[in-house]
């Protein structure tokens, strides 16, 4: 493969302006008048720089037309375009997020209805044995929802000091560069659930919801038959943690 290069020199007043044409071709062709760039090949490709949606999101004041394969955008990776404003897909839309797919510290199981902002999972357990805490003591206010779990992991935490329960765990966790793990509620624990071929790990056991059934029970959910039910805050069952993006 040969490179031909074709400069046109003017100049001016001021200094001297160099205006070039890059051709890179197999057949000694010039470059296309149109084109700063000409690129020619029939058995390879132009690769751009590659990166993961956090590196590409650190591109310090990006021009528009900036271009990068973005390893973990969509189901397996796409090219990522800047328009001025946010990063786009080939289509035009915006960046796309899948289920099942490894980001944020862990797997993304949940997408909200803009397709921008969902709920992510650890890969692994945080624990097969721990207690939710506080039998006896009404922390009020949890919520079941998605978009609860954070809130009630607080909640849970300025009532209940004791060291080793669920909300604490999730809480203190620092897991693939990340610290803002949280316990989930009742709805999100269920969407997990829901996923949780995709996202995998997980024992055909009971897990600890943030959300509180009365003052001795707590919301969890069996990972074998999708029941949910209360449990004594006492008891001991798995925990996984997730985090928000």
């Amino acid at each position: 493969m040969k490179k031909i290069v074709t400069l046109l020199v003017c100049s001016l007043l001021t200094g001297i302006s160099v205006f070039a044409q890059m051709g890179i071709n197999i057949d000694n062709s010039v470059p296309d008048n149109s084109a700063m760039l000409d690129v020619k090949s029939t058995n390879r490709g132009l690769l751009p720089p590659r990166m993961t949606f956090v590196q590409m999101n650190a591109i310090i004041s990006p021009a528009a037309g900036l271009m990068v394969w973005c390893s973990n955008c969509g189901a397996s990776g796409e090219l990522e375009v800047f328009n001025g404003t946010s990063w786009t897909n080939m289509t035009g839309g915006a960046v796309s997020f899948a289920i099942g797919q490894s980001y944020g510290g862990g797997i993304i199981f949940y997408i909200d209805g803009t397709g921008l902002h969902g709920l992510i999972s650890a890969p692994t357990d945080q624990s097969t044995g721990a207690p939710w805490g506080c039998y006896g003591t009404l922390i009020g206010g949890t919520g079941t929802a998605v978009g609860t779990g954070q809130a009630n992991t607080t909640a849970i935490l300025n009532i209940c000091t004791f060291a080793g329960i669920a909300a604490r765990i999730c809480n203190d966790l620092v897991l693939n560069g990340y610290s803002d793990w949280f316990l989930p509620s009742k709805d999100e624990l269920n969407q997990m659930y829901l996923q949780k071929t995709v996202i995998g790990g997980f024992a055909n056991n009971y897990y600890w919801s943030s959300s509180e059934y009365n003052a001795n029970y707590a919301w969890d959910q069996n990972f074998y038959n999708g029941l949910q039910n209360g449990l004594s805050k006492n008891g001991t069952i798995c925990v996984r943690a997730v985090r928000a993006f």
